[in-house]
């Protein structure tokens, strides 16, 4: 395999600035429209929306995001994360209190 052919598989690449203001041209086609950011975004850039949701997952910066604490996505998009996070949570916790409940109703159901 030939240099060439090695640099042919490279793409673009951006700037940590690029990737964020094209993430918020996302985040703003959403907040007008509800949805549709992504692939205006396509669009417009003439970028894969598989890099652009890479991006938005990662952050412009290239850093893995981390819901539960450390870096996270800034914007409504981080917001909507940080409540889904937080409903995942409750749901989570209240699945388990209903499993508890479950077990004490069977309990006293089949003592009958």
């Amino acid at each position: 395999m030939s240099n060439s052919n090695v640099n042919a598989a490279k793409g673009r690449r951006y700037t940590a600035k690029e990737k964020a203001d094209i993430i918020a041209f996302v985040d703003k086609v959403n907040a007008d429209k509800g949805r549709g950011g992504q692939s205006a975004a396509s669009k417009k850039y003439k970028i894969s929306p598989l890099t652009i949701s890479s991006w938005i997952r990662t952050g412009p910066g290239g850093g893995s995001l981390s819901i539960g604490g450390g870096s996270a996505v800034a914007g409504p998009i981080g917001k909507k994360l940080s409540k889904l996070q937080a409903l995942h949570d409750q749901i989570a916790r209240a699945e388990k209190e209903l499993s508890k409940l479950k077990t004490q109703f069977n309990s006293l159901k089949s003592a009958l």
